[in-house]
């Protein structure tokens, strides 16, 4: 194998990785804007919606639990390979129509994303050791304009297709198939990599259980947000299309931040402080949003966008400032989003199940802030400045 193959430039690589991060959100962003159409046409209840809501988080840890074999077989490089592959395949399998592919697209996507979410902190840590803050900010701010895009344009895409939503729906196969082949290249296979007792030792210690806390929890909002804010929207008066609208400038809204929050959060020596902002100001522009009066929607939705996008970066750049090495941000990443999302994907679930027990939105907004308290809480022992030891 030739050396360009074996060490791709690192610009190079740092763009086959954000054409990755671009197509690990569409698929958990796009049926939130036809959700009422999806409803409509089949006959789903709340409690079905719900249910659509929660599968692809509770998938996402499933992935992230098997990620560190993946990657000790393959090799992140060639792992992250296979996740993009596998969103492309879930995504693809949604223009079958009909709630069973939806469901199983949904689910089979969310694998891949979780296996790649897993797998990048790790390769960043690796290729980047001197920009870990910058290069997390950029993935995340990409991973956020991904959200946008599926959020913004799947309505208009459905009007494409005719109305099928299923084809608006699948139609983002495309561009996750083009980010696959454009990383295949950059694929290295596996490297030796030492025997694994750290990622044993690391469920032993209370910071790796708190920064898996704040990750896990932050995750719920953010799939709580994902999944209903158009809905919430629609309620509040808003058309299909302009609530679509409403939601892709919430994922707009996140790029910022995703790019700012790990930069900065990088540079400071505990990040207790910014995680405490970020999670107030993600609470506060919540309830403006749900609650708050229609003409503030616009302001409020994006401010929301760069609370909830602040909290993801800031997560992420969390594992790898409390990682020392590229073997533990790999054994920490896969702890806090396999337990994180596994954990989350009861919030979208719970809120759903609020709206349809309950009533209007009061009871669903008490759990979001209930559990933004919690990763207020969470971010306490997460920021501080430490790093976990693997004894």
């Amino acid at each position: 194998m030739n050396a360009a193959v074996r060490a791709p430039h690192p610009l190079v690589l740092g763009c086959g990785l954000m054409l990755v991060a671009f197509n690990l959100r569409p698929a958990l962003t796009t049926v939130g804007p036809l959700l009422a159409a999806i409803r409509g046409e089949t006959g789903l209840g709340a409690a079905g919606a719900s249910v659509l809501t929660t599968l692809p988080v509770l998938f996402l840890g499933l992935a992230c639990v098997l990620a560190p074999a993946i990657g000790r077989r393959l090799g992140p490089d060639r792992g992250i390979l296979l996740a993009a592959a596998i969103v492309a395949a879930g995504l693809a399998l949604r223009a079958l129509g009909g709630l069973g592919p939806l469901f199983a697209g949904a689910c089979i996507a969310a694998l891949g994303i979780g296996l790649a979410g897993v797998l990048i902190p790790g390769l960043v840590k690796r290729e980047f050791p001197g920009r870990a803050g910058l290069m997390t900010g950029l993935y995340t701010m990409t991973l956020c304009l991904g959200a946008a895009a599926g959020a913004g344009l799947t309505v208009p895409l459905q009007g494409l297709f005719g109305g099928d939503w299923s084809l608006a729906l699948a139609a983002w196969a495309a561009p996750a198939l083009l980010a696959a082949l454009a990383w295949a290249p950059l694929a290295r296979p596996a490297t030796p990599v030492p025997a694994a007792a750290p990622g044993r030792a690391i469920w032993r210690e209370s910071l790796a259980w708190q920064v898996t806390g704040f990750m896990g929890l932050q995750s719920s909002l953010a799939y709580i947000l994902f999944g209903w804010v158009p809905l919430v929207l629609h309620d509040r008066g808003l058309s299909t299309v302009d609530a679509g609208f409403v939601a892709a400038l919430m994922s707009v809204g996140q790029a910022p931040a995703a790019l700012l929050l790990p930069t900065l959060a990088a540079k400071l020596k505990d990040q207790r402080g910014a995680a405490l902002g970020i999670v107030g100001l993600t609470v506060a522009c919540y309830l403006a949003v749900v609650h708050g009066p229609v003409a503030l929607l616009v302001p409020a939705t994006l401010a929301l966008g760069f609370g909830i996008g602040g909290c993801f970066g800031l997560g992420l750049t969390i594992i790898v400032l409390r990682a020392r090495d590229t073997q533990g941000a790999a054994a920490l990443s896969a702890m806090a989003q396999g337990v994180g999302y596994t954990s989350a994907s009861l919030g979208p679930l719970g809120f759903g199940l609020a709206h349809e027990a309950f009533g209007g939105w009061a009871a669903s907004s008490l759990l979001f802030c209930a559990l933004a308290a919690g990763a207020a809480l969470c971010a306490l022992g997460a920021g501080r400045a430490r790093q976990i030891g693997f004894a």
